[in-house]
């Protein structure tokens, strides 16, 4: 996902040719709308301004076939060039929070039939866009690439774990994870970390306390940590 400072947006009160000539300079589809406050309110797209032409061509037409009545097409065109984008966009926009990851991403998009999401911190501010194509790139990461990131950056890095210790495989996008962690929180935690590196389509463990025996210690998935059962 794209970082604020790396999103263009337009405030609610663009007018319609800034709007349009910013598509063009920037090969966009579409942009997201912000409120004063950085809220993303709504998207205008491609299909929004090119709404608008649709409706003066279809006014001039009417026009010209009851000459009497109807707005001038000067008078039309100054209308739609002073149209905002509160007026134009779509609202509200499809959002996804900061923190959810890719496959929820995906799961949004296929549901709502859109190709981009607006990413929104809790308070709705806008923090970037994440498209289509942003997605299959993080899928389409190789699984060196993953197993890369996920013992050096997360083992090693964030949760200061020797490398010898929990043995990193990956095959087809699944994290596997053998070794010996310190507590079961650690295990969930990191497990719950791991879910969330791009890329990763699950997570499968064989992690076991550092007290207990190979198999027997925190069960863990790609979604927390699965207790054994009982004896």
């Amino acid at each position: 996902m794209t970082s604020a400072d790396q999103t263009v947006a337009v405030p609610d009160d663009a007018a319609y040719r800034d709007i349009a000539a910013l598509l063009v300079e920037r090969r966009f589809s579409a942009v997201p709308v912000v409120d004063p406050q950085g809220r993303a309110i709504g998207v205008v797209s491609e299909d929004d301004l090119l709404a608008k032409e649709t409706e003066l061509e279809a006014e001039q037409e009417e026009r010209h076939r009851f000459p009497l009545g109807g707005r001038s097409a000067e008078r039309a065109r100054r209308e739609i060039a002073a149209t905002t984008a509160r007026r134009l966009m779509t609202s509200p926009a499809v959002t996804i929070g900061v923190d959810q990851d890719v496959a929820e991403a995906a799961r949004i998009m296929l549901d709502r039939h859109v190709k981009r999401l607006v990413v929104t911190d809790e308070q709705g501010r806008l923090q970037g866009v994440v498209s289509r194509r942003d997605l299959l790139k993080v899928l389409a990461r190789s699984d060196e690439e993953i197993r890369r990131e996920v013992a050096e950056d997360v083992l090693h890095g964030m949760f200061r774990i020797d490398k010898a210790a929990v043995r990193v495989r990956v095959e087809d996008g699944v994290v596997h994870l053998r070794g010996r962690v310190g507590t079961r929180g650690q295990a969930r935690l990191l497990c719950e970390v791991v879910a969330r590196t791009d890329g990763v389509v699950a997570v499968a463990d064989d992690l076991w306390l550092e007290d207990d025996s190979p198999g027997e210690g925190a069960r863990t998935g790609p979604r927390g940590v699965f207790e054994p059962p009982e004896p």
